[in-house]
């Protein structure tokens, strides 16, 4: 436990914390120049607060315990409802009320194990009133994490706590093969009436897609790792519109669309509530039985792509997302789901430039990076992404390098926004390993970017048919980039380069790689980063998709203190900038 003089005053703002989240940090907060950043990470257990700054690195524990009666008033539980009871009570009533209110009574003969509800009186500050109200309990009865709220008339909700698990999970077997996921805490409980086991998220859907989505709004998904794992197949049972369209989106991205199922409602029907008031049980059952696989990439009708056909009508073809660099925009663009083949010759900065792509997608879109480096060992690769960052050098040299507080900003800002896929007991990666690993940090990170780099570290199996096995490598790398929305930048150093007579080298394409005409097939995207002799030059030698981009070259500029790429302008070469010093100059730019 920490024991500076504030640690009472600490623990008193810690122990108020109901949730894992971040805050400002009572300890070095107010000094900060950032005053308003929330450094600080609270992780809440059921028996003790945990917490750490990512700034001045405090950390220690609370126990909940101590001060759970001082700090958070614990509402008087009315009976707990976990099945159908034979006698009513008031609390039955109530819940009687809501449930007939919506279509799906309780008391039917299918019913199972109702998920855990309590009634009782919330106060709303929509309404500012106390009505009477029902309790969904995320959690057991004896240790509930959270329990979410709402009228029993009216949508409005409020939460003691926050759920960080699905709701009605704990009705799973470990080992259940199929699982329902629903939007709502009332959805669930409407299967339950018909004999069908289903959990619901826990903060409903988002409006739209984002890639700003963080780990924290999914991270339901992470505690349920394993159960979602071992199942064979996820039906989700979402809303018929476009929020509940997003979190399907969402959902089957991180869990992987190659499990995931949807439903298809009966007309005039939103979500399951609505078919089992409307059409009873057996059109439930009926339209879970009828789901469909979420499409890895299939045929579809016309009609699938209406709203997308209406839009490039009025909006025209548009393009992906920006790079940050404008001149590269004229090259190539982002999309998901693509691969991009990067090559170029030792030393040229491909790798370098790699991670200005990632510095420039984290900083303008929120797009969150894992990255499988075998020539840069993390504590290493760090710094250089804090150069890119901070505009700055992070060794002492030539220019001023960042300060202590810049690099600790740089630091929290790379730990929200990366991942490394780090080899720590020494195995040889293969494929197979690096998706792995990457599936966790889709589902844990919401990461949407991947980087692999380079290709000849990878453990592909001896094999006298060289063609063939990266063949099947890419195929499985492409096939995992469309089933989890991921774009994936991988790095493959050319093959058996010769200089001419003068010893200049030509400039390497996709056909210079080892086993070059499959890498230039599977490539969506493929370019080449190249060191000529007025600055980097950046050829793009291959592009699916005329959307994404076109074929062409241009010229970006270099700075070697920072490793930073920019719009190109002329300059002296780097011995005369930096008087032949080749320290804090870039030299080794991958």
């Amino acid at each position: 436990m920490d024991t500076s003089p504030d640690k009472t005053y600490l623990e008193e703002i810690i122990s108020q914390c109901n949730q894992s989240e971040r805050i400002i940090c009572p300890s070095c907060g107010p000094d900060r120049k950032k005053k308003y950043e929330k450094t600080m990470s609270v992780s809440v257990t059921p028996t003790e607060t945990l917490y750490m700054c990512h700034h001045c690195y405090i950390s220690g524990k609370v126990e909940r315990e101590a001060f759970y009666t001082k700090y958070i008033e614990t509402p008087e539980k009315p009976a707990v409802v976990i099945q159908i009871p034979t006698q009513l009570n008031d609390s039955r009533l109530n819940l009687e009320e809501f449930f007939i209110a919506r279509g799906t009574p309780l008391n039917t003969p299918e019913a199972i194990t109702l998920p855990v509800m309590i009634t009782g009186r919330k106060w709303y500050r929509k309404i500012n009133a106390e009505v009477d109200s029902i309790g969904f309990v995320y959690g057991s009865e004896d240790e509930p994490e959270a329990i979410k709220w709402r009228p029993i008339e009216g949508k409005m909700f409020t939460q003691d706590g926050a759920g960080k698990s699905f709701y009605n999970i704990e009705s799973l077997d470990k080992d259940e093969s199929t699982i329902i996921i629903v939007e709502g805490e009332p959805d669930t409980v409407a299967m339950a009436t018909i004999g069908v086991k289903a959990i619901s998220v826990p903060n409903g859907a988002p409006e739209k897609v984002s890639e700003r989505d963080n780990d924290t709004k999914y991270k339901y998904l992470w505690e349920s790792k394993d159960l979602l794992e071992r199942a064979d197949k996820i039906i989700l049972c979402v809303d018929d519109d476009s929020s509940g369209e997003a979190l399907a989106e969402e959902i089957s991205r991180r869990i992987g669309r190659a499990k995931c199922w949807r439903v298809a409602y009966p007309a005039g029907c939103k979500d399951p509530s609505d078919v089992i008031r409307d059409f009873g049980k057996d059109a439930m059952v009926k339209t879970l039985e009828s789901c469909t696989p979420v499409p890895l990439s299939g045929v579809y009708s016309a009609a699938d792509y209406a709203e997308k056909v209406n839009d490039l009508y009025v909006n025209g073809i548009g393009k992906g997302m920006s790079t940050g660099l404008p001149s590269v925009d004229n090259l190539f663009t982002i999309a998901e789901g693509a691969l991009y083949v990067v090559t170029g010759l030792p030393g040229s900065g491909k790798s370098e430039f790699v991670d200005q792509l990632m510095i420039n997608l984290a900083t303008n879109h929120g797009i969150k990076s894992a990255i499988a480096s075998f020539e840069n060992e993390p504590s290493k690769h760090i710094p250089k992404l804090s150069e890119k960052l901070v505009g700055k050098p992070f060794y002492e040299g030539v220019t001023p390098r960042m300060t202590r507080n810049e690099l600790e900003d740089s630091l929290d800002f790379i730990n929200d926004n990366f991942a490394f896929l780090d080899s720590k007991d020494g195995d040889v990666s293969t494929i197979e390993s690096i998706i792995d690993r990457t599936k966790q940090a889709v589902m844990r990170l919401g990461v949407r970017l991947l980087v692999i780099d380079p290709y000849n570290y990878i453990d592909t199996g001896a094999s006298d048919k060289e063609h063939k096995t990266i063949s099947d490598m890419l195929t499985k790398v492409v096939s995992f980039a469309k089933a989890y929305g991921l774009t994936i930048f991988f790095v493959a150093h050319p093959k058996g380069m010769v200089p001419n007579q003068d010893g200049i080298f030509s400039i390497p394409t996709g056909m210079h790689i080892s086993g070059g005409p499959t890498w230039f097939a599977k490539a969506d995207v493929g370019f080449t980063v190249h060191r000529g002799t007025k600055g980097v030059e950046v050829h793009c030698w291959k592009v699916r998709d005329k959307y994404v981009g076109s074929l062409g070259m241009t010229y970006l500029s270099y700075d070697p203190p920072t490793g930073r790429y920019s719009e190109y302008i002329e300059r002296a070469p780097l011995s005369e900038l930096y008087g032949g010093n080749k320290h804090n100059t870039g030299a080794g730019w991958d």
